[in-house]
Protein backbone atom coordinates (compact mmCIF):
# COMPACT_ATOMS: atom_id res chain seq x y z
CA UNK A 1 0.00 0.00 0.00
CA UNK A 2 1.33 3.81 -0.78
CA UNK A 3 1.74 6.00 1.93
CA UNK A 4 0.14 9.34 2.39
CA UNK A 5 1.59 12.39 1.03
CA UNK A 6 3.77 13.85 3.67
CA UNK A 7 5.95 16.87 2.37
CA UNK A 8 5.03 20.18 1.57
CA UNK A 9 3.00 21.01 -1.91
CA UNK A 10 6.45 23.26 -3.41
CA UNK A 11 8.50 20.17 -3.51
CA UNK A 12 7.78 18.81 -7.13
CA UNK A 13 8.37 14.91 -5.09
CA UNK A 14 5.70 15.76 -2.36
CA UNK A 15 3.45 13.51 -5.17
CA UNK A 16 5.87 10.61 -4.43
CA UNK A 17 6.98 9.80 -1.17
CA UNK A 18 10.01 7.92 -0.70
CA UNK A 19 13.38 7.14 -3.40
CA UNK A 20 12.97 4.95 -6.07
CA UNK A 21 15.91 2.72 -6.03
CA UNK A 22 18.91 1.90 -8.55
CA UNK A 23 17.78 1.58 -12.15
CA UNK A 24 18.20 -2.00 -13.17
CA UNK A 25 21.61 -2.81 -14.39
CA UNK A 26 19.54 -4.76 -17.55
CA UNK A 27 16.27 -3.26 -18.49
CA UNK A 28 17.43 0.23 -17.36
CA UNK A 29 14.55 0.30 -15.07
CA UNK A 30 14.40 1.89 -12.12
CA UNK A 31 13.04 0.00 -9.24
CA UNK A 32 9.45 1.48 -7.61
CA UNK A 33 9.68 3.78 -4.44
CA UNK A 34 7.22 4.03 -2.12
CA UNK A 35 4.89 6.46 -3.25
CA UNK A 36 2.83 7.38 -6.14
CA UNK A 37 4.76 8.21 -9.73
CA UNK A 38 4.29 11.94 -10.61
CA UNK A 39 2.74 10.54 -13.97
CA UNK A 40 0.08 8.70 -11.71
CA UNK A 41 -0.93 11.96 -10.04
CA UNK A 42 -1.47 13.62 -13.19
CA UNK A 43 -3.79 11.09 -14.51
CA UNK A 44 -5.45 11.18 -11.09
CA UNK A 45 -5.76 14.59 -10.98
CA UNK A 46 -7.36 14.70 -14.50
CA UNK A 47 -9.60 12.38 -13.56
CA UNK A 48 -10.98 13.77 -10.58
CA UNK A 49 -11.09 17.05 -12.10
CA UNK A 50 -13.43 15.93 -14.69
CA UNK A 51 -15.57 13.86 -12.34
CA UNK A 52 -16.28 17.01 -10.28
CA UNK A 53 -16.30 19.09 -13.38
CA UNK A 54 -19.25 17.05 -14.54
CA UNK A 55 -21.41 16.75 -11.24
CA UNK A 56 -21.07 20.26 -10.95
CA UNK A 57 -22.73 20.52 -14.89
CA UNK A 58 -25.38 18.47 -13.93
CA UNK A 59 -26.20 19.55 -10.49
CA UNK A 60 -25.61 16.27 -8.86
CA UNK A 61 -22.19 17.19 -6.84
CA UNK A 62 -20.45 20.60 -5.25
CA UNK A 63 -20.27 24.23 -6.76
CA UNK A 64 -16.57 24.09 -6.72
CA UNK A 65 -14.25 21.93 -7.89
CA UNK A 66 -11.70 20.69 -5.23
CA UNK A 67 -9.31 20.12 -7.96
CA UNK A 68 -9.90 23.75 -9.69
CA UNK A 69 -7.56 25.16 -12.95
CA UNK A 70 -4.78 27.02 -12.64
CA UNK A 71 -5.46 30.46 -12.26
CA UNK A 72 -3.58 31.09 -15.88
CA UNK A 73 -6.34 28.81 -17.56
CA UNK A 74 -9.32 29.74 -16.00
CA UNK A 75 -10.49 32.50 -18.28
CA UNK A 76 -9.40 30.50 -21.46
CA UNK A 77 -8.62 27.41 -23.39
CA UNK A 78 -5.32 26.17 -23.52
CA UNK A 79 -3.91 28.07 -26.58
CA UNK A 80 -6.19 29.76 -27.83
CA UNK A 81 -4.21 32.12 -29.78
CA UNK A 82 -1.36 30.25 -30.65
CA UNK A 83 0.97 31.30 -33.93
CA UNK A 84 1.05 28.35 -36.12
CA UNK A 85 5.08 29.75 -36.79
CA UNK A 86 5.60 29.01 -33.30
CA UNK A 87 6.50 26.57 -30.82
CA UNK A 88 3.96 25.20 -28.47
CA UNK A 89 4.63 26.38 -24.91
CA UNK A 90 4.03 24.09 -21.90
CA UNK A 91 1.22 25.73 -20.18
CA UNK A 92 0.20 24.03 -16.67
CA UNK A 93 -3.33 22.58 -16.45
CA UNK A 94 -4.58 21.54 -12.98
CA UNK A 95 -3.42 23.75 -9.69
CA UNK A 96 -2.47 20.60 -7.96
CA UNK A 97 -1.19 18.60 -10.90
CA UNK A 98 2.90 18.29 -10.81
CA UNK A 99 5.26 17.94 -13.40
CA UNK A 100 6.07 14.89 -14.98
CA UNK A 101 9.47 14.60 -16.61
CA UNK A 102 10.33 13.69 -20.06
CA UNK A 103 11.51 10.70 -19.99
CA UNK A 104 13.87 8.97 -22.58
CA UNK A 105 13.03 5.29 -24.00
CA UNK A 106 14.81 2.60 -21.81
CA UNK A 107 17.07 0.44 -23.83
CA UNK A 108 19.09 -3.09 -23.78
CA UNK A 109 22.01 -3.69 -25.75
CA UNK A 110 21.70 -6.12 -28.83
CA UNK A 111 23.44 -8.72 -27.00
CA UNK A 112 20.67 -8.86 -23.80
CA UNK A 113 18.24 -8.91 -26.29
CA UNK A 114 19.93 -12.08 -28.11
CA UNK A 115 19.90 -13.60 -23.72
CA UNK A 116 16.08 -12.71 -23.88
CA UNK A 117 15.44 -14.54 -27.01
CA UNK A 118 17.50 -17.54 -26.53
CA UNK A 119 15.43 -17.72 -23.14
CA UNK A 120 12.00 -17.75 -24.62
CA UNK A 121 11.19 -21.63 -24.48
CA UNK A 122 8.87 -22.14 -27.70
CA UNK A 123 8.51 -21.08 -31.17
CA UNK A 124 4.85 -19.36 -30.17
CA UNK A 125 6.70 -16.86 -27.76
CA UNK A 126 9.81 -16.21 -30.22
CA UNK A 127 7.01 -15.15 -32.86
CA UNK A 128 5.30 -12.72 -30.35
CA UNK A 129 8.19 -10.96 -29.73
CA UNK A 130 9.76 -10.36 -33.32
CA UNK A 131 6.53 -9.22 -33.81
CA UNK A 132 6.00 -6.89 -30.89
CA UNK A 133 9.98 -5.70 -31.60
CA UNK A 134 9.20 -5.31 -35.44
CA UNK A 135 5.76 -3.55 -35.02
CA UNK A 136 5.39 -1.78 -31.99
CA UNK A 137 1.70 -2.56 -31.20
CA UNK A 138 0.41 -2.86 -27.97
CA UNK A 139 0.57 -6.48 -26.00
CA UNK A 140 -3.33 -5.98 -26.41
CA UNK A 141 -3.42 -5.49 -30.22
CA UNK A 142 -1.03 -8.33 -30.85
CA UNK A 143 -2.51 -10.57 -29.12
CA UNK A 144 -6.25 -10.37 -30.59
CA UNK A 145 -4.44 -10.83 -33.75
CA UNK A 146 -6.67 -13.64 -35.82
CA UNK A 147 -5.70 -15.84 -39.13
CA UNK A 148 -7.29 -13.39 -41.24
CA UNK A 149 -5.48 -10.43 -39.85
CA UNK A 150 -1.84 -11.92 -41.40
CA UNK A 151 -0.71 -11.43 -44.72
CA UNK A 152 2.76 -13.03 -44.82
CA UNK A 153 3.21 -12.22 -48.66
CA UNK A 154 3.09 -8.64 -48.06
CA UNK A 155 4.20 -8.87 -44.89
CA UNK A 156 1.95 -6.65 -43.14
CA UNK A 157 -0.44 -7.74 -40.44
CA UNK A 158 -3.92 -6.10 -39.23
CA UNK A 159 -4.39 -5.00 -35.85
CA UNK A 160 -7.42 -3.70 -34.31
CA UNK A 161 -6.42 0.07 -32.32
CA UNK A 162 -7.33 0.42 -28.50
CA UNK A 163 -8.41 3.63 -28.63
CA UNK A 164 -10.61 4.12 -31.85
CA UNK A 165 -10.76 0.16 -32.12
CA UNK A 166 -10.35 0.86 -36.04
CA UNK A 167 -8.35 -1.63 -38.03
CA UNK A 168 -4.74 -0.85 -38.82
CA UNK A 169 -2.00 -2.74 -41.22
CA UNK A 170 1.08 -2.73 -39.45
CA UNK A 171 4.44 -3.90 -41.62
CA UNK A 172 5.97 -6.75 -39.41
CA UNK A 173 9.49 -8.00 -39.91
CA UNK A 174 10.25 -11.34 -42.11
CA UNK A 175 11.54 -12.93 -39.13
CA UNK A 176 8.61 -12.70 -37.21
CA UNK A 177 7.16 -14.30 -40.10
CA UNK A 178 9.21 -17.41 -39.81
CA UNK A 179 8.67 -17.53 -36.36
CA UNK A 180 4.39 -18.15 -36.72
CA UNK A 181 5.04 -20.48 -39.14
CA UNK A 182 7.18 -22.53 -37.38
CA UNK A 183 4.50 -21.98 -34.10
CA UNK A 184 1.87 -23.20 -37.00
CA UNK A 185 3.23 -26.12 -37.94
CA UNK A 186 3.89 -27.08 -34.05
CA UNK A 187 0.38 -26.70 -33.39
CA UNK A 188 -0.93 -28.11 -36.28
CA UNK A 189 -3.98 -30.50 -36.43
CA UNK A 190 -4.67 -29.22 -32.54
CA UNK A 191 -6.29 -25.45 -32.67
CA UNK A 192 -9.71 -24.93 -34.27
CA UNK A 193 -8.86 -23.42 -38.06
CA UNK A 194 -10.90 -20.53 -39.69
CA UNK A 195 -9.87 -17.62 -40.98
CA UNK A 196 -11.70 -15.70 -37.77
CA UNK A 197 -10.07 -18.02 -35.35
CA UNK A 198 -7.50 -16.53 -33.02
CA UNK A 199 -3.91 -16.83 -33.73
CA UNK A 200 -2.04 -17.03 -30.38
CA UNK A 201 -3.00 -20.40 -28.17
CA UNK A 202 -1.85 -21.58 -25.07
CA UNK A 203 0.77 -24.33 -25.34
CA UNK A 204 -0.71 -26.79 -22.36
CA UNK A 205 -4.35 -28.82 -22.65
CA UNK A 206 -6.94 -27.90 -23.15
CA UNK A 207 -6.04 -25.30 -25.63
CA UNK A 208 -7.66 -21.61 -25.29
CA UNK A 209 -6.59 -18.44 -26.57
CA UNK A 210 -3.76 -16.49 -25.20
CA UNK A 211 -4.37 -13.58 -22.78
CA UNK A 212 -2.99 -10.67 -21.96
CA UNK A 213 -2.04 -12.41 -18.10
CA UNK A 214 -0.71 -15.25 -19.99
CA UNK A 215 1.91 -13.63 -22.37
CA UNK A 216 3.05 -11.33 -19.14
CA UNK A 217 3.93 -14.96 -17.44
CA UNK A 218 6.02 -15.43 -20.39
CA UNK A 219 8.34 -12.70 -19.80
CA UNK A 220 8.11 -13.24 -15.94
CA UNK A 221 9.51 -16.38 -16.78
CA UNK A 222 12.45 -15.21 -19.08
CA UNK A 223 13.00 -12.42 -16.00
CA UNK A 224 13.77 -15.26 -14.45
CA UNK A 225 16.45 -16.45 -16.26
CA UNK A 226 18.10 -13.52 -17.15
CA UNK A 227 17.94 -11.92 -13.66
CA UNK A 228 16.58 -8.54 -14.79
CA UNK A 229 13.79 -6.61 -12.36
CA UNK A 230 11.02 -6.11 -15.27
CA UNK A 231 11.91 -7.97 -18.19
CA UNK A 232 8.78 -6.49 -19.78
CA UNK A 233 10.07 -3.29 -19.71
CA UNK A 234 12.71 -4.35 -22.84
CA UNK A 235 10.27 -4.65 -25.26
CA UNK A 236 8.16 -2.07 -27.28
CA UNK A 237 4.34 -2.05 -26.16
CA UNK A 238 2.70 0.78 -24.63
CA UNK A 239 1.48 -1.86 -21.28
CA UNK A 240 5.61 -2.85 -21.37
CA UNK A 241 7.75 0.09 -23.01
CA UNK A 242 11.29 0.48 -24.26
CA UNK A 243 13.17 -0.12 -26.78
CA UNK A 244 16.51 -1.66 -28.38
CA UNK A 245 19.83 -0.07 -28.14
Amino acid sequence: MKQRRQVGRSSGTGWANGRAGEPNSITGKPALGDGYAPATVAHSETVLRSFYDFHRDAGSGPVLNPFPLDPSRRSRRAHAHHNPMDGWARERVGRYRPKVPHRVPRAIPDHRFNELFAALGSHRDRALVAFWISTGVRASELLGLRHCDVAPGQQLITVVRKGTRAAQQVPASADAFVWLRLYQEQLHGQIPQGRVQPVWWTLRRPRRPLNYHAAHRMFERANAVLGSCTICATLRPPEWPATRS
